[in-house]
């Protein structure tokens, strides 16, 4: 895993948590919005940020 948990990108401006993500070793940052389509596979190293109105709600790995 990557530095730090998924949860902690939640509460964050997108911009913000997308670079930190990636200053703390994610190797893949995909930014969702609410309902958006996705595939489904679990890629390690992958992390997901959910964004409503600019900001992370919602983190998880893979």
């Amino acid at each position: 895993m990557a530095g730090g948990t998924a949860e902690d990108y939640c509460g964050l401006p997108a911009a913000v948590a997308e670079e930190r993500a990636r200053e703390h070793g994610w190797a893949v940052v995909r930014v969702l919005a609410p309902g958006a389509m996705m595939t489904m596979d679990h890629r390690e190293g992958r992390l997901n940020l959910l964004v409503r109105d600019g900001v992370v709600e919602r983190g998880w790995e893979g």
